[in-house]
């Protein structure tokens, strides 16, 4: 993979900054949520900026990857996002869901949970 230069990549919420300027992306793993997905660490900057956006999709900004592989990391992507939504829904909220709409949102949490903890096994290797 190749580094984008020059180009501008959106941070999320009218945040931006060059390609050529990130030195390193890191994931936030706790107090994560909607804009708070990745830490981005800039030439001469002495803190991290936030950005709303995951680590994998700003990966992709910043690099030439080909077409098959930013499609599966979107669908990763999004099912990390999934992912995090259905952490936030309680139980009782939960239960009605269930009962109403007969949508287990265990089930699938756990199966979104599953996929990318393959997906990650697979990475690795």
């Amino acid at each position: 993979m190749e580094l984008r230069e020059n180009v501008i990549i959106p941070l999320g919420y009218g945040k931006y900054v060059r390609s050529d300027k990130i030195v390193a992306i890191e994931p936030i793993e706790e107090e994560r949520g909607p804009g708070r997905r990745t830490r981005v660490y800039i030439e001469d900057m002495k803190t991290p900026m936030i950005a709303s956006r995951t680590e994998n999709s700003i990966l992709a900004s910043i690099v030439e990857i080909p077409r098959e592989v930013l499609e599966a990391t979107a669908a990763m992507e999004l099912l990390q996002d999934i992912l995090d939504d259905l952490e936030r829904i309680g139980p009782m909220l939960r239960a009605s869901i269930k009962k109403e709409a007969e949508l287990d949102l265990n089930k699938i949490e756990k199966r979104i949970e599953e996929i990318l903890k393959h997906e990650i096994e697979l990475e690795s290797r």
